[in-house]
């Protein structure tokens, strides 16, 4: 057989017992006490064990209640690699939220937090920086964005170029890279097929893997040279959320990690951003304290058929993840644009009425009066601005106040009004939250 597959079969005499395989496509063993299973997602059978058993490519799964046997497609037995799955069924439950989406919106500072735990002092990655040139990160859709917020911070405090990619673009370009290039993909379920195939290119080319995922004993996670995990937990609504701000924050721990490593960073610096970082969750809990009038807010727009985004720095690919979401969930047109580049065509879009989202940058950045004279050029053309904002900002219709951070770490707060305005959207047209139309939670195909 050829391409991509998950295949079970069942004994039509023995229904107890069953077999299956894998290639490309994801498959999991569940290890119970007289009982197994076989699933694409420990979701289905966390209710039952917290055990699991990795299955490896091209790998055969032979299950009965008592037993677990997997072989290659030789007939040779092989050893599975077992893990246990860190959160419980009741995190898979909606627990008195109306949507999953809602329910994760909220569970972004424990995820932030549980992300950190034990790695500000360190990584404990078996990836020599000291031999490495470049850096590539590989991505799609939300997970990109947080890969363009990572260029910001690794290039920062490790002085080493990096690149952004789409990941199914990638291997089509013939891109140049050798074994003194480090990728880096980012996928939440780990088994994105793009990203995959875009990693097996990048390894044949001799670079080194080192990837973000949130799934235990994933495809990609396995087949990287090493692997940091995101604790999200499991996210159940299709529009990523949690998953994104802990994709964010690895992607700072990485930039720290090698800013240590290159001396690059100095001691103090490197305090600095530890403390930054460990105060992440108790911002985005202030944040969540006070949406309900950007909920109200939101419900004004909601004949809008357009809806843009502006940003500068890293505000820019928050804007692209603000606009991404509310195309997902609302089904309207919606950009991220860099607040530079208005006047390079886009401000032809601005008629009177139309809503402008626009990230204002840290009042000490050199952008915060650029960002300004944006607004101020959206708004003489009749643009009804909403500005998510540290401080106060006269030129804004509707002002959104965040904490104050460091410029760098602004996009963990600065999606989370965007995600609450994706998802009111969503609520006040009457589209399903969860599972948005023609759209699926991992992308197994390419």
């Amino acid at each position: 057989m050829k391409g991509s597959f998950t295949l079970l079969a069942i004994h039509s005499d023995n229904p107890t017992h069953i077999v299956g395989a894998r290639r490309n496509s994801p498959l999991v063993v569940g290890l119970g006490t007289n009982e197994n299973f076989l699933a694409s997602d420990v979701a289905a059978f966390i209710s039952h064990t917290k055990r699991a058993l990795e299955l490896g490519q091209d790998q055969v799964v032979e299950i009965t209640p008592n037993s677990v046997v997997i072989t290659n497609l030789d007939g040779a037995v092989v050893q599975g690699k077992e893990f246990e799955i860190s959160w419980d069924a009741s995190a898979a439950e909606r627990g008195g939220f109306s949507h999953f989406m809602l329910k994760e919106i909220y569970e972004q500072p424990k995820a932030i937090s549980d992300t950190l735990i034990g790695r500000l002092s360190g990584l404990d990655l078996k990836i020599k920086f000291k031999k490495i040139d470049k850096i590539v990160i590989i991505a799609c859709g939300t997970a990109f964005n947080a890969g363009l917020v990572g260029k910001y911070a690794i290039e920062k405090w490790g002085n080493i170029p990096v690149d952004v990619e789409l990941a199914s673009e990638y291997r089509y370009r013939e891109p140049s890279l050798n074994e003194k290039t480090l990728v880096i993909p980012i996928s939440q379920s780990g088994e994105t097929m793009d990203t995959l195939m875009a990693l097996r290119y990048a390894k044949s080319k001799g670079a080194k893997i080192l990837s973000v995922c949130n799934t235990n004993g994933s495809t990609i996670a396995r087949e990287s040279d090493s692997v940091l995990y995101t604790h999200a937990g499991p996210e159940i609504a299709v529009a990523s959320t949690k998953a994104f701000a802990t994709q964010l924050v690895a992607m700072y721990l990485i930039g720290l990690e090698i800013g240590r490593k290159l001396n690059t960073l100095t001691k103090k610096e490197i305090e600095v951003i530890c403390e930054e970082l460990s105060q992440l969750p108790a911002r985005v809990e202030q944040i969540l304290e006070t949406v309900e009038p950007l909920r109200e807010t939101t419900r004004k727009f909601k004949s809008a058929e357009s809806i843009l985004f502006l940003g500068r720095h890293v505000g820019y690919p928050t804007a692209l993840e603000g606009a991404l979401k509310l195309k997902e969930l609302a089904y309207m047109h919606a950009e991220g644009f860099a607040g530079g580049e208005l006047k390079h065509g886009p401000i032809a879009l601005i008629d009177k009425g139309t809503p402008v989202i626009a990230i204002m940058p840290s009042q000490d950045s050199v952008l915060a009066e650029k960002m300004s004279s944006n607004i101020q050029e959206v708004k003489a053309r009749g643009a009804v601005v909403i500005v998510i904002s540290e401080y106060e900002f006269s030129g804004a219709d509707h002002l959104i106040r965040i904490p104050k951070v460091t410029q760098l770490m602004q996009p963990v707060l600065a999606v989370v009004p965007l995600q609450v305005i994706a998802y009111e959207m969503a609520v006040v047209r009457g589209n399903d939250v969860d599972q948005p139309r023609n759209l699926a939670k991992s992308v197994t195909v390419e």
